[in-house]
């Protein structure tokens, strides 16, 4: 006995919640109970008056119940003084409502030899008999799980909500919330002096915090519905494989007030039908309502959803089909990186960039002449990464060439080995860095239109078609205006506009961005044209209205009332387009509904939103209860709708970045295909390691201290 008390004590797996410790609370659950003796008992999972914690783990649990005195002891005799006939009834309350009247009949009647509470057990049907007592506390706790504590102070609750919120949109395991380090980091933060923080259990996170979660943001969801009616919206795929194989897809409706996650489906039995799968989109387009969807926005050209795209516009009659705008620009990178003479750019950077990365005293070299600077550049997206890398490694040149030119590079292993050599020569040859400098120049315009698209807090269906415009033109500029240099760029980027990424919502949006139509260079050629009619034939069903918006276009193109105001450079630069009709086309009432709706729409698809996908591969396994399955289903709709909720307010004012945060491990970039470490053709790599790296220690005590590890 001695020995127990002496390897574990109580006061570590609680704490006192008052002065005069009358009050101690579990580390684990964070039950309240009277004493760290009573504490004992609950984390040793006895019963008595003190209900077991469920959170604590075996090991503890069972250390606690082999310290613990006989059954027979004091807690017991508690226990049985607890079941006396005279003590009031609301203490002893049992959840059988037939028990409960039979027992207090009993007690009425209780005399002679046998004892009340003998009588009490014959009296009891087998029925009676059958269902289990639960303890008030017991209830009690399920109960505050799911309304909350009526009693709790409304900061207190407060507190606890702001706790949820912050397990729902990080979208991290529920029962982290018991975790002894996590409720010191948030009693921690507070000034000295005040009370701790009631810090929600977990029964709470998935019980009445989750519950007011769940209605404040069906709330939120429900006010962004309504204004579908006015600025129509656009159904975002975002679409994967994930590790058991599966074709997954979530959608998420985008619109002027903030995107929002509608839900997700497996549609790995239908990816060979397209019928089935032009079924599902129906239902998620009669879902969103077949008046409100303007547009849905694939992720891909390929696979079951091109299949899709490929018929989608022949059977729908009102929807377009168009594909993420920075998909398309992705596209166009990764063919561009995969031209002759830039293909053979970009992988001489990437053997400097392998080389020096992939070997420790080299990269150490590196940093001592960049100012602790590294070559490679991680990036939101992968197929800007070796541009980037490249235009960071033209900017390092100058450093990179001294370093190589140093006694320290010379004096290394390296500088003697037919790698280190090739690299040297590399970083050396003025052609190498020409044609660095090209590649650089014809691609960065591409980069710098997916940051635009991706970053822009308004809606760029109205700049999409002058975007690329312009972009083609800057490559232009790049090669001196040299035919022969840039039409192999125009060519490679009109085949992916014309084949996968233009739309006519877009040439309809050039024309009617007043911003563009009203200044002096704006040309509307034959495609801008049927591009407008086509838009006004599917999203206009009524022949009166189409009509009407055809007289009232006049008026537009002629600047005619109202719009002769606005088309002033001060007006028309001042607003948003959106902003723009609805300030100066309220004459036009037809015209103006339409130019907003197409306005209103996003190029993006849901890459943008970069959502968390495991959680979704988790609702749709089977096998789960339904109890469960709804609790995950809740968790999962708080959980998306959170984070877009919060990326859309952190958009507006700030530039996209398409750095990314960290540099993968496993990169091409990165990953060396010379011998590792302590394998018998890179033992000569262990020389490099003398001097500031081991401290002066030879190779083989460096050598042997890394094999013993």
């Amino acid at each position: 006995m001695a020995s127990s008390e002496a390897s574990i004590n109580v006061h570590d797996h609680g704490k006192a919640v008052d002065g005069k410790k009358q009050r101690v609370q579990c580390n684990y659950c964070g039950k309240e109970m009277s004493g760290f003796f009573r504490l004992k008992y609950h984390l040793g999972g006895v019963r008595g008056d003190v209900i077991p914690c469920e959170m604590v783990s075996e090991d503890v649990k069972e250390l606690f119940k082999n310290m613990l005195p006989e059954r027979g002891g004091r807690l017991s005799q508690e226990v049985r003084d607890l079941s006396r006939q005279d003590l009031p009834w609301k203490r002893n309350g049992c959840p059988n409502s037939n028990v409960a009247k039979k027992m207090r009949r009993q007690s009425c009647k209780s005399s002679g030899s046998r004892s009340g509470e003998d009588e009490i057990i014959d009296s009891m049907s087998e029925d009676d008999v059958k269902e289990p007592a639960i303890l008030p506390s017991a209830r009690i706790v399920s109960q505050s799980a799911v309304t909350g504590d009526p009693e709790e102070e409304p900061s207190c609750k407060q507190n606890k909500r702001c706790i949820g919120r912050f397990f729902y949109e990080t979208g991290i395991d529920l029962t982290l919330v018991n975790s002894p380090s996590f409720q010191r980091m948030i009693n921690d933060t507070h000034c000295p002096g005040q009370t701790n923080y009631k810090i929600p259990s977990c029964q709470e996170l998935k019980g009445w915090i989750l519950k007011d979660e769940v209605k404040e943001m069906q709330e939120y969801v429900e006010k962004i519905r309504q204004s579908w009616a006015s600025s129509g919206c656009s159904i975002l795929l975002d679409g994967w494989i994930d590790e058991k194989g599966r074709n997954l897809v979530s959608f998420i409706v985008d619109c002027p007030q903030g995107p929002i996650y509608l839900h997700s489906s497996d549609v790995s039995a239908s990816v060979d039908d397209v019928d089935a799968l032009q079924l599902l989109f129906d239902r998620v387009i009669d879902d969103v309502g077949v008046e409100n969807v303007v547009q849905i926005i694939a992720f891909s050209t390929e696979g079951w959803v091109g299949a899709v795209g490929k018929q989608f516009m022949g059977r729908s009659k009102t929807v377009f089909w168009t594909v993420n705008a920075s998909h398309c620009i992705e596209l166009m990178l990764d063919k561009i990186a995969m031209m002759g003479e830039i293909r053979g750019t970009l992988e001489n950077a990437r053997t400097i960039s392998k080389f020096i990365h992939g070997h420790l005293t080299v990269l150490n070299l590196l940093r001592d002449y960049t100012d602790g600077h590294d070559l490679i550049k991680p990036t939101k997206v992968r197929s800007a990464m070796p541009f980037v890398t490249l235009e960071n490694i033209i900017a390092e040149k100058k450093n990179l060439k001294a370093m190589f030119a140093s006694s320290e590079w010379n004096t290394s292993a390296w500088a003697s080995r037919a790698e280190g050599k090739r690299v040297a020569d590399l970083v050396g040859d003025p052609s190498f860095w020409k044609g660095a400098g090209r590649v650089v120049k014809t691609a960065l315009p591409l980069i710098r239109v997916l940051c635009l698209i991706n970053g822009d807090d308004k809606p760029q269906m109205g700049y999409i078609y002058e975007t690329m415009d312009q972009m083609k033109e800057t490559i232009k500029k790049e090669c001196n205006s040299k035919e022969s240099q840039y039409m192999p760029f125009w060519e490679l980027i009109d085949k992916i506009w014309d084949g996968h990424l233009h739309s006519p919502l877009h040439a309809a949006g050039h024309f009617l961005n007043p911003s563009l139509f009203y200044s002096t260079d704006f040309q509307s050629d034959s495609e801008v044209a049927f591009g407008l009619l086509c838009c006004m034939v599917r999203m206009i069903q009524s022949q009166p209205i189409q009509d009407k918006i055809v007289q009232q276009l006049e008026a537009y193109r002629n600047s005619e009332g109202a719009f002769g105001e606005g088309s002033t450079v001060q007006q028309r630069t001042r607003f948003s387009s959106t902003m723009w009709w609805s300030t100066y086309g309220g004459r036009c009432p037809e015209l103006q509904r339409f130019a907003t709706r197409i306005l209103s729409q996003t190029c993006v698809g849901a890459s943008k939103y970069r959502l968390n996908r495991s959680l979704v591969e988790k609702l749709l396994t089977k096998g789960r209860n339904p109890v469960e399955q709804q609790l995950l289903s809740d968790l999962i709709f708080v959980h998306y709708n959170l984070q877009l909720q919060q990326q859309q307010r952190s958009q507006f004012g700030v530039n996209y970045d398409i750095a990314g945060d960290e540099i993968d491990a496993m990169d091409e970039w990165i990953v060396d295909d010379t011998p590792e470490i302590g394998s018998r053709d890179g033992d000569s790599a262990w020389k490099e390691l003398d001097g500031a790296v081991n401290g002066g220690r030879p190779s083989s005590q460096v050598k042997e201290e890394y094999r013993q590890v």
